[in-house]
């Protein structure tokens, strides 16, 4: 039967003007004398008819196409003619057709034009670096009007006393020193960008209360460092992408200045500030619009023109970083901004530099997102390039704990048929960050301890940690061939344990790491490297009545990389008549073993090397 990923030419999305193809499959028994496809946005509806084109085996194959003049999502559904009346067809699990009434459409995103997002970052793999707690090196010298720097890198991350309010200002002076004496390392890994968590002047350790967008922290390093650091991640192949929080400020900042640290007078200080219209107050200066009502953080009013010229002027924000070589810009919470402020944002990017990848925070599926009642058109050709893959995170973790093979099936292709390819292989395939609890945490299958005193301190005991590395194996490679770019959240591959913030914000354990998940996450990078074609192409699902079995096929076909995942209790035989993508020998039948995953390819991506 029909299904999206295999009979719709473009795979995936759409565009205004562009022919989509489509071709429907029926047994030939259903008779049908006429078959059309439907298309509908809001009260307005197209149909094509789809002719005969050709039998394949049983099934007769009707072809034809649409043209959408109008770009937004549309919904579409299948009808066949027949001599016993109508049949209809609507979207059955995994994006197959089933007949029957009253049935799910298919989505088609149609974008206002076919774009393209830049190639560099989507055969590489991304490293997801928190600023304070990667690396350190050099002179470190604690300015912080609060807080304390840790002398030993090794201690765990503060956390809020009982009743008390978390502060956020424990320090471990993880700088661009640090990180740029470790690309060697990061190299190692096969990583190609850089993703840092914010670098900006800040009173917290995370950074995301920027204090000043035109400073970079002196704890990080300062500017000179760090522009040295993009300078030296350049030379080794590696670019650099930086976390953009536009939505807020910090309280304590120059622009808002509520703890008098500034010495220019800030929105809470007086009403004649040339900040005071950049902040919503209801009764002013205590109670004002803030983020998820956290009073550390206000929202900033992204109309006001003189924040519009700051971020996005043609000496703004984005166009000093970018110019440093930066190149790139994951956005925080994208869908608290405007509309008209993040095309803005994204035009003031793409204006310093064409070829920067623009990734949005959106933790649902992003070409449908509703935000404060509104539809977000983030992949309309001048918004996001991708967002962060939190749907994919979830569909990984419902395969290796539940061995749900339809959920995670579903969950793929819905993503692979509303993307279009261009954003789908732009977003960042992850399955951990520092808003989620530790990778190896969470695949552990174990039950958090009651209070955060006792998550602080709670570690897997070595029977846990077992089933937490093989499932943590598992899931990587999934990660790792699954459309996007991997983004490897800093210590998953080096087995750092935790749960939520800020347990899952520890240092880095140099000298502790896990040897074995170390060895297993350089190879996933050299695998990567050597079938950078077919993890480019197109997904496709195959069917296997006991196991997860789906391929990466390079646009011209002549590359196919194939991924097997085991989700039973026992071993299973295959026979595979192909490479060992990890190692290019040649396999004739192989065995998966329980909760494990294999990857075979035809031994095409040997030449990307």
């Amino acid at each position: 039967m029909f299904n999206p990923l295999t009979h719709k030419v473009p795979y995936g999305a759409s565009a205004v003007g562009q022919r989509t193809e489509f071709y429907f499959p029926l047994p030939a028994s259903y008779g049908a004398e006429k078959v059309f496809v439907i298309a509908r946005k809001g009260e307005r509806e197209i149909r094509a008819e789809l002719p005969f084109s050709h039998f394949s085996g049983d099934d007769h194959i009707y072809a034809g196409n649409l043209v959408f003049d109008e770009a937004g999502v549309w919904k579409y559904r299948f009808e066949a003619k027949t001599k016993g009346g109508t049949v209809y067809f609507g979207r059955a699990s995994g994006g197959d057709a089933i007949s029957g009434e009253w049935l799910p459409e298919w989505q088609m995103t149609v974008s206002k034009f076919a774009y393209k997002t830049p190639y560099w970052a989507k055969d590489g793999v991304m490293y997801q670096i928190f600023a304070d707690r990667f690396a350190r090196a050099g002179k470190v010298e604690f300015r912080k009007k609060h807080g304390r720097l840790h002398a030993d890198w090794y201690d765990l991350p503060d956390i809020a006393e009982e009743g008390q309010d978390y502060r956020a200002d424990d320090f471990f002076g993880g700088n661009a020193e640090g990180i740029k004496g470790k690309l060697s390392y990061l190299k190692s890994l096969g990583v190609t960008t850089i993703y840092l968590t914010p670098v900006f002047l800040s009173s917290s350790n995370h950074r995301y209360d920027t204090a000043d967008y035109t400073r970079i922290d002196d704890l990080f390093g300062g500017e000179k460092s760090f522009r040295a650091l993009v300078a030296a991640a350049a030379k080794e192949g590696m670019s650099v992408v930086l976390d953009g929080v536009f939505n807020h400020t910090g309280a304590d900042s120059v622009y808002f200045n509520k703890f008098d640290n500034f010495d220019s007078a800030g929105a809470y200080q007086s009403k004649k500030s040339p900040y005071y219209g950049w902040y919503t107050f209801f009764d002013y200066p205590d109670d004002y619009h803030c983020w998820w009502g956290s009073t550390v953080v206000p929202t900033v009013n992204k109309s006001a023109e003189g924040y519009r010229e700051l971020i996005c002027g043609d000496k703004g924000v984005v166009a000093k970083w970018t110019a440093a070589g930066v190149r790139g810009w994951r956005l925080d919470v994208v869908d608290e901004l405007p509309t008209d402020f993040t095309e803005l944002l994204c035009a003031a990017i793409r204006r310093e530099n064409p070829d920067c990848l623009v990734v949005g925070e959106v933790w649902e599926d992003a070409s449908d997102k509703m935000s404060y009642g509104t539809w977000r058109p983030y992949f309309m050709g001048d918004e996001l390039d991708g967002v962060m893959n939190y749907p994919f995170r979830r569909a990984i973790f419902d395969l290796i704990l539940r061995g749900d093979r339809e959920a995670f099936r579903d969950a793929v292709t819905l993503i692979a048929e509303h993307y279009p390819k261009e954003s789908m292989d732009a977003c960042l395939t992850l399955l951990g960050s520092h808003d989620t609890v530790r990778a190896l945490t969470a695949l552990s299958g174990t039950d958090a301890p009651l209070t955060k005193e006792e998550r602080r301190d709670f570690r897997l005991s070595p029977e846990f940690y077992g089933l937490a590395v093989l499932r943590l194996k598992a899931a990587s490679i999934l990660q790792y061939t699954l459309p996007g770019i991997p983004c490897v959240y800093y210590g998953d591959e080096a087995g750092m344990q935790g749960f939520e913030d800020p347990l899952n914000r520890g240092t880095y354990p140099w000298g502790r790491e896990n040897d074995d998940l170390l060895a297993h996450y350089k190879a996933l990078g050299v695998m990567r490297a050597r079938n950078k074609r077919a993890l480019t192409g197109r997904l496709r699902f195959v069917e296997d009545g006991e196991i997860t079995v789906y391929e990466r096929i390079s646009d011209d076909g002549a590359d196919i990389l194939r991924v097997w995942y085991n989700p039973c209790l026992h071993a299973v035989w295959r026979d595979i008549d192909a490479y060992d993508a990890f190692t290019g020998e040649e396999v004739g039948t192989v065995r998966i073993p329980p909760l494990s995953a294999f990857v075979s390819c035809n031994g095409g991506g040997k030449s990307d090397e």
